[in-house]
């Protein structure tokens, strides 16, 4: 106790990663037993209006786990408004007749950046001075290019902020990738360190692994695998496998199955669930209950882009194979 501990999340990147993934930084909480959770990146507004849906997917699994074990949440952002500046800045340059060239170089940084997130990550090279003077390097490189202020969203000055708030206290601390590389710089006895792969993040990288399903997986050894996890996000994902290799009846049996769970977490999950079930509903030519299922997706608190997409063309033309 009486320690930080400092955390990049990855956002939708955390998927990439089987040695720092959902279940890892869950992990890497469980050992130190924060009194608090501070979310560097996100406003009190953002976090309670639910607006960390579409930015940080890591809160699916880290809010549930603080509310289980009565770890108060507090986000840090006090002007977390000001990100959307870095998206205007951008915009105005795209009109601008001479900004041609300085988006190209934001381009190239975008994928300088993109290129460390697709490098092998686990806790202890993410705290590692390599990786972070890279990260480091990036931001500073981009700073210098186009100002510390609008094209940033303000990154430095918001942080500062954050480092001003968090001195002194103890907890746990998650950041976006960016923001990580300045509050690393103020904590530097906080970053991740090496630990020990546990079964739950085992778990979660095969979970992961069929989220982004390929055809040169090996799809017998993903089912078996997700059976042996059993839970209904494993089954979902084991319908699709089904679905995908074109055998419906057993997506379908499995869906059935699902729906007799639980299947509220994570909170991605229903509007998921609900969306394809309608749609294997379709190929079994019961059309009504299809739409009962849409339905239900659409009249979720919250649903994904992707299954919302599903559910408003189902809503307009029963699904069919290969269209």
């Amino acid at each position: 106790m009486g320690r930080m501990l400092l955390l990049p999340s990855l956002g939708p990147f955390h998927i990439l990663h089987p040695r720092y993934n959902a279940a890892t930084v869950l992990a890497l909480l469980e050992e130190a037993r924060p009194p608090v959770l501070y979310l560097a990146s996100l406003s009190e507004e953002a976090l309670r209006e639910g607006v960390w849906r579409e930015e940080d997917p890591l809160l699916f699994h880290l809010l549930p786990w603080a509310e289980a074990r009565g770890v108060p949440v507090v986000a840090l952002d006090a002007e977390a408004h000001l990100k959307g500046e870095a998206e205007a800045f951008r915009e105005a340059l795209a009109q601008h007749p001479l900004g041609a060239p300085y988006l190209e170089r934001m381009q190239a940084l975008d994928q300088e950046l993109l290129g460390l997130l697709r490098t092998p990550l686990t806790p202890e090279v993410l705290g590692g001075e390599a990786f972070l003077a890279r990260l480091q390097a990036l931001y500073r490189a981009f700073a210098a290019a186009f100002g510390e202020g609008p094209a940033t969203g303000f990154r430095q000055r918001r942080m500062a902020q954050v480092a001003e708030a968090l001195r002194g206290k103890e907890g746990a601390v998650v950041a976006d990738l960016l923001d990580y590389a300045l509050l690393a710089e103020a904590f530097p006895q906080a970053l991740p360190q090496a630990h020990t792969p546990t079964e739950g993040e085992r778990e979660r990288a095969l979970l992961d692994r069929a989220w982004q399903l390929r055809e040169e997986d090996d799809w017998a050894g993903l089912l078996e695998g997700l059976f042996a996890i059993g839970s209904p996000e494993a089954l979902y994902l084991a319908a699709q496998v089904y679905l995908a290799a074109g055998e419906w009846r057993e997506a379908l049996a499995l869906m059935e199955e699902v729906l007799r769970m639980d299947f509220h977490h994570p909170g991605y999950l229903p509007g998921y669930v609900l969306a394809r079930f309608g749609q294997l509903l379709d190929l079994a030519g019961e059309r009504e209950r299809a739409l009962r299922a849409y339905r239900g997706a659409l009249a979720l608190s919250w649903i994904p882009e992707e299954a919302r997409a599903i559910a408003l063309a189902g809503l307009r033309t029963p699904f069919r194979l290969g269209g």
